[in-house]
């Protein structure tokens, strides 16, 4: 059994308490007492029904604290799992969070096996261990879904974990013994196990939610060329996908891609090209926002043409997929502002929001009245609630799935 602390309870950082506390002795750590004690009461502050399920059936030795020096000093890890959003004006993530981490864990604890698994700029572990002489610092990539974390924490579809240069073989092995861990606690017997350089793992996660962003951009291209042309896209992309070198998974099209992971991921993998040539990342950033206003353009022409400059559209959910509560850089907000400044106006129906407010938008609670009020509503994703104002909704949704 290892003592293990986790500091952030996002769905990266609750999932990996979770998980590892069936087997381990976990104390995770968050800076807003809420999250704290809604943990410590055996519920969970993100909507994911495994994690839901897992917290309130109990067995688990967890606990949380807003104490990140109590719960680092003994710990044999510290997994970070702090925010690293995107910082426009920097053109790089905001690694602030991880830097307060790394040096509060350290210093209360300098002989813990540090586990960055915030996602990170390339080079960033090596600059990092570069600060910290001495100090075991690795990084590994999460490849999980939000609202299905623990599941996806649960059956791995891979194991990546990097160290820096400095550390050598006792930085393998460090990253072998963290493997082990996950590995141990998955319900997979044979998942595969890449331990490698810190950088190369840091590169693996850019890449990956890059090459998925370009899959959203392609298909979502595609329909754009099947919508202007009059032509039916879910049957040219049944045809597309069914060769195997392309298959059928991340081929819905959408609004663009979205959430807190594919938009800044993808900006930071283009920051880190620097002056090494290329074309299709730069190419897929750029595509995600030619998407947004390609489909603002078309909601406010149906819109104008069967209400005319009065016409209320109508933005149903700002949550990302079915079955999560964070609606983060969700592509619709983009097409959402992109309609107002057409002169339309917007209303939202977002039931997990409790203000009736958003970004001076007005937000209805009652599904009747937001579907009564609006003569277009824009839907990323089809639900069976919209079925009865087919004729009033916009959606690329071909599938009717995530």
């Amino acid at each position: 059994m290892s003592k293990i602390a986790v500091a952030g309870l996002g769905y990266v950082g609750l999932s990996l308490a979770v998980l590892l506390a069936r087997e381990n002795r976990v104390v995770a750590v968050d800076v807003v007492p809420e999250k704290v004690a809604l943990v410590n009461g055996g519920s969970s502050p993100i909507r994911d029904p495994d994690i839901e399920s897992m917290l309130a059936g109990g067995g688990l030795d967890l606990t949380a604290t807003t104490d990140g020096a109590v719960a680092y000093r003994g710990a044999d890890f510290v997994i970070v799992a702090a925010p690293t959003n995107y910082d426009e004006d920097r053109n790089a993530f905001d690694t602030s969070c991880v830097d307060e981490v790394v040096d509060l864990a350290l210093g209360a604890n300098p002989d813990a096996v540090v586990v960055v698994k915030s996602t990170v700029p390339v080079g960033y572990a090596e600059r990092l261990a570069a600060g910290h002489q001495g100090a075991t610092i690795l990084f590994s990539p999460e490849f999980l879904r939000e609202g299905r974390a623990l599941y996806d924490n649960l059956h791995l579809s891979r194991i990546v974990v990097g160290a820096p240069k400095a550390l050598r073989e006792s930085g393998r092995e460090a990253a072998r013994r963290f493997a082990n861990l996950l590995l141990e606690a998955s319900d997979e017997d044979d998942v595969p196990v890449i331990v490698t350089g810190s950088t190369e793992a840091e590169a693996v996660k850019l890449f990956s939610n890059t090459y998925l962003a370009t899959r959203v951009a392609f298909f979502n291209e595609l329909d754009a060329y099947a919508e202007e042309r009059g032509l039916d896209a879910r049957g040219i992309i049944e045809g597309v996908v069914l060769d195997p070198r392309i298959g059928d998974h991340y081929c819905n099209p959408s609004f663009g891609y979205g959430g807190y992971c594919l938009p800044k991921d993808t900006k930071q993998l283009l920051a880190d090209f620097g002056d090494v040539p290329q074309n299709v990342i730069g190419a897929v950033v750029a595509a995600n926002e030619t998407r947004k206003g390609f489909c603002a353009r078309k909601v406010a022409e149906r819109a104008l043409s069967t209400a005319g400059p009065k016409a209320v559209v109508g933005a149903y959910r700002l949550v990302m997929k079915a079955g999560s509560d964070n609606y983060r850089s969700s592509a619709i907000q983009g097409v959402m502002s992109e309609v107002r400044s057409l002169g339309m106006e917007v209303v939202v129906y977002e039931p997990t929001l409790e203000d009736r407010e958003f970004q001076g938008m007005r937000v209805l609670d009652d599904i009747g009245e937001f579907k009564a009020e609006c003569d277009v509503i824009m839907a990323n994703r089809m639900e069976p609630s919209l079925e009865d104002v087919m004729e009033k909704v916009y959606t690329r949704d071909c599938f009717f799935r995530d």
